[in-house]
């Protein structure tokens, strides 16, 4: 193995184990802290706490691409003959702009707030201290927004790792924050102040000990910021603004309108924590991705075609095998997981269930494809397709969340993304960087139609073999099921198979 290739796998492997913590820290935040919350809440309030949750998420959109320019900017500079000086002065003028549209929304939110009561438009009036907890995890969350310049920052100089490690334990510290809250006060606002004080807390500690310290040329940066050169960066931001508002708001505005238009409160709890495992698993691809996307935006920018052309390759198939393997084994022990997670309070709903772990399966080799073109620059593309998903989506969830409830914000999310962001994104970026694009593609529903039938079937049959009851039977199925799947894999085990099944994909 070159030098080069042995430090592309470092830092991609460095990438994915950071992620892969985040991840579980990711579950534990989404999955194992609800039977918790459960204890000490009804599931009123825990309907609530998801909907604060994803508020308080869907504000990143304040971020309105501004991280994905920078990183951009930070990759062109790196040719560039006065590298660190660039970087600095446009890393201290970016830093002014997020802090004055950091405190501007901040602003419009507590007026927004106080004309319109959240608790009233969401339908939590009876819910203590809803509008209060609204407002300090949405205006905390807008004041971390920050913290993305100093992330795009590691990203592009190697050191992705170190940003998604430092995340991962304020994710930590929040965690065991929001029990020792609600074990001690039982409230709704104690844990929503918990959990962004860990974000603010972590924004201080990137901006004024551990950046300056991995790049002293930020010290003393100064930088002129004048209202034409904002705009400008606003409008070359723009692109990603609209992809990034897209991903947000399919994440979290289906939480936010089925809470207003469903009258029925264990419904939207119902649909909050089956959203949840769908999330999780685009969240999934998308972290695997990130790693990848940084790899293809510096082999783009410097020229390495057909470096750039098998890794895009690769790490197409890695997505897709990912993403149907985690559903193949979701499908068939999800019931009894849910049942045992919501401890029998709040029912299994099996459409929703599969339309959403289908429908994000089915996508995920587009999540590639969407970090690829945020990552070399593909403007025009990102606005007309991830514009034109967003329209559709919130036609189609005004049209079917009325009538259909949960599984009509379902059938909305899956459609948008089958449609524009594979059917016109994935196969637009595909057709542009390899060189056989139908033969890759029709390789990749392949391999995501095996894996998940045979997974599913799998799971199917155990389970319905399986004695016993509660979680003994549970834990049963699925070592029993990891077990099967690692005995299925083993001969992965050969380099020399390796070798052949990955010389086989189409590039």
């Amino acid at each position: 193995m070159s030098v080069l290739a042995a430090s592309r796998a470092r830092r991609l492997f460095e990438g994915w184990s950071a992620n892969l913590v985040q991840m579980m820290l990711g579950m534990t935040q989404q999955v194992a802290l609800i039977p918790v919350f459960l204890h000490f809440w009804t599931s009123d309030v825990l309907a609530a706490w998801l909907a604060i949750y994803a508020a308080g998420n869907l504000v990143l959109i304040a971020d309105a691409g501004l991280q994905l320019r920078a990183v951009n900017r930070f990759f062109a500079f790196k040719s560039s003959i006065d590298s660190d000086g660039r970087t600095a002065r446009f890393y201290a003028a970016m830093l002014r702009i997020y802090w004055a549209v950091a405190v501007i929304l901040v602003t419009l939110l507590l007026g927004g707030t106080w004309l319109l009561p959240p608790s009233t438009v969401l339908g939590f009036q009876a819910t203590p201290d809803f509008d209060v907890a609204f407002i300090v995890m949405t205006a905390g969350m807008l004041l971390a927004v920050p913290a993305h310049l100093v992330s795009g920052l590691y990203r592009t100089r190697g050191l992705y790792g170190r940003a998604v490690r430092l995340q991962s334990w304020a994710m930590l510290v929040a965690q065991v924050g929001q029990l020792v809250a609600i074990a001690t006060t039982s409230s709704l606002l104690a844990v929503s102040v918990v959990y962004v004080a860990t974000q603010l807390l972590l924004l201080i500690y990137l901006l004024t000990i551990d950046a300056p310290r991995l790049f002293p040329f930020l010290r003393g940066a100064r930088a002129t910021v004048s209202l034409r050169w904002s705009f400008g960066q606003f409008r070359n931001a723009f692109p990603f603004a609209v992809a990034n508002v897209t991903e947000l708001a399919l994440l979290n505005v289906p939480v936010l309108l089925v809470s207003a238009f469903v009258s029925d409160r264990v419904a939207v709890a119902q649909w909050g924590l089956t959203r949840i495992a769908a999330g999780l698993l685009r969240g999934l691809c998308t972290q695997a991705t990130l790693p990848l996307a940084a790899e293809l935006g510096h082999d783009y920018a410097v020229g390495m075609k057909r470096e750039l052309q098998n890794l895009y390759a690769r790490g197409s198939v890695l997505i897709t095998l990912l993403a149907s393997l985690v559903v193949s084994g979701l499908l068939p022990f999800w019931p009894d997981f849910f049942a045992l997670w919501t401890h029998g309070t709040i029912p299994y709903d099996p459409w929703l269930t599969v339309t959403l772990l289908l429908g994000t399966s089915a996508v995920a080799p587009a999540i590639l494809a969407l970090g690829y073109a945020n990552y070399t620059n593909r403007g025009g593309l990102l606005v007309r397709t991830k514009g034109l998903q967003l329209a559709l989506f919130l036609v189609l969830s005004l049209v079917l969340i009325p009538p259909f409830g949960p599984l009509g914000a379902a059938v909305a999310i899956v459609a948008s993304d089958l449609l524009v962001q594979f059917g016109l994104l994935a196969t637009i970026i595909i057709g542009q960087t390899l060189q056989h694009p139908l033969r890759h593609v029709s390789f990749l529903l392949a391999v995501m139609g095996a894996v998940t039938l045979c997974g599913w079937a799998l799971g199917t049959a155990i389970r319905l073999t399986v004695p016993g009851t509660g979680l003994v039977r549970f834990t049963l199925e699925c070592v029993i099921w990891l077990a099967a799947v690692a005995l299925i894999a083993s001969p992965l085990l050969s380099k020399g198979l390796r070798d052949r099944l990955v010389a086989a994909i189409p590039a």
